[in-house]
């Protein structure tokens, strides 16, 4: 006696104009639940930087000097009056150019020896790069005020080593205009440098060691391998510190106001955050003080946005 197998009866599939829709997996659209999680963090932001903001903006509309602040008279509002004053003031400008090329100077030179820095990390044994590590940390961790004050006696005309090496005698580096943002540049390339090379040697230290193998194999130079492999693969942690030296060297007050005396003989070396401060409290415009502080965050918006617009261009992913 044979039994017959047969296969169970599957049931029919409904037809419908559209096709068959495939079963939802229940996951659903997360909402917000991530704003929820930012929410601490948006607060304190708001706090700390859109309301300080928000102050500078409208100060920077008001007529707001020493009389408005001790109460002797009222605030009225100015609109764009502070700003044609300030757009019509040739110190300004005048003080807007220094402050570009200075702090494109700053930024050019800070990243080429951090960088170059970087490759030398991963060139030389275990003790000196911890030697190198720690010296250039310990000058990032520096305060501005420090360095600037240990530069200034290291190029001091009378007691300064550095004029004695050099055979400059009582040279002094601060009674000329180049030659005092030629210090301050050292001294700016000095304490910034750090967080480039850390960075970058970073991310060198991810690269696949079998890329860098092969591109020696093949016969390419160190600045081949750097500017053909490196750098393009680095390219993201390039944007990073480009645009963070931007932004600091930019509104760099401290070793201005510290080594030239507070922006230097007749204001030879004023930059806009040490302008700005003159205005303001020297001189107790503080609408006008607060314009200038406006325009230089528009500036460094606009640059932040064009730089990151140039790399999504070129296919980055930000």
């Amino acid at each position: 006696m044979t039994q017959t197998l047969t296969a169970p009866a599957t049931p029919p599939v409904r037809k419908s104009g559209g096709g068959a829709r495939p079963p939802r997996s229940g996951s659903r659209r997360p909402g917000w639940t991530p704003w929820l999680y930012l929410a601490p963090a948006l607060v304190v932001l708001a706090g700390l930087l859109v309301y300080p903001v928000y102050q500078l903006g409208l100060i920077s509309v008001l007529e707001y000097t020493q009389a408005q602040v001790s109460g002797g008279e009222p605030t009225s509002f100015q609109g764009l009056g502070n700003y044609r004053q300030l757009f019509t003031d040739p110190q300004f400008w005048q003080v807007l150019t220094a402050t570009v090329v200075f702090a494109a100077l700053c930024v050019l030179s800070t990243l080429f020896v951090g960088c170059a820095f970087a490759v030398l990390l991963t060139r030389i044994r275990a003790l000196p790069r911890l030697a190198l590590l720690i010296a250039s940390l310990g000058a990032w961790a520096t305060p501005a005020i420090t360095g600037s004050t240990v530069w200034m006696f290291l190029f001091d005309a009378d007691f300064g080593p550095v004029n004695r090496l050099l055979g400059l005698g009582d040279f002094s580096w601060t009674y000329g205009r180049y030659s005092a943002f030629a210090l301050v540049l050292l001294e700016v390339v000095w304490c910034s440098f750090p967080f480039v090379m850390v960075t970058v040697y970073a991310g060198i230290r991810a690269v696949p060691t079998e890329v860098l193998e092969a591109a020696s194999l093949d016969g390419a130079s160190q600045w081949r391998i750097w500017r053909s492999v490196l750098a393009p693969m680095l390219r993201p942690i390039l944007l990073v510190v480009t645009i963070q030296s931007v932004i600091w060297d930019f509104k760099i007050f401290t070793q201005i106001y510290v080594m030239t005396d507070g922006g230097g003989i007749a204001g030879q070396n004023l930059v806009l955050n040490v302008y700005a401060y003159q205005q303001a409290f020297a001189s107790s415009e503080y609408s006008l003080g607060a314009a200038i502080g406006v325009v230089m965050l528009l500036i460094l918006l606009a640059v932040t946005l064009v730089y990151l617009r140039l790399m999504r261009r070129q296919g980055e992913e930000l």
